[in-house]
């Protein structure tokens, strides 16, 4: 099964999100010092990175029953967000037909 999610953010503080990214890979045990070294650099360079960094899609279903996350892709980007654009309509298809899709859920 696959959960489609799209999330359009406002970033009011730049600084605390590249902070809170540095802190996350500074606690991170596991990650090599030549991969935190370039997730560092990425991550103070790039807020949408920070961003991407600290979203994790695990923990959005980790508390779900008889649910076990098989995959996941992300990935964050700077954009012009116009919420009465026709560009940004809730309802627009993607472009696939799936029946299943829509089963009364909203948000």
């Amino acid at each position: 099964m696959r959960l489609r999610v799209e999330l359009v953010l406002e970033v009011e503080d730049e600084e605390a999100v590249t902070a809170a990214a540095l802190r996350r890979l500074s606690d991170d045990p596991e990650m090599p010092d030549t991969e935190r070294a370039h997730a560092e650099a990425a991550v103070t360079e790039d807020t949408a990175e920070a961003l991407a960094y600290l979203v994790d899609p695990f923990d959005l279903v980790s508390e779900v029953p008889g649910v076990e996350l098989q995959q996941a892709s992300w990935s964050s980007e700077r954009i012009d967000y116009d919420p009465d654009s026709p560009d940004w309509d809730r309802d627009e298809d993607d472009g696939e037909e799936d029946e299943d899709d829509d089963q009364g859920r909203t948000g």
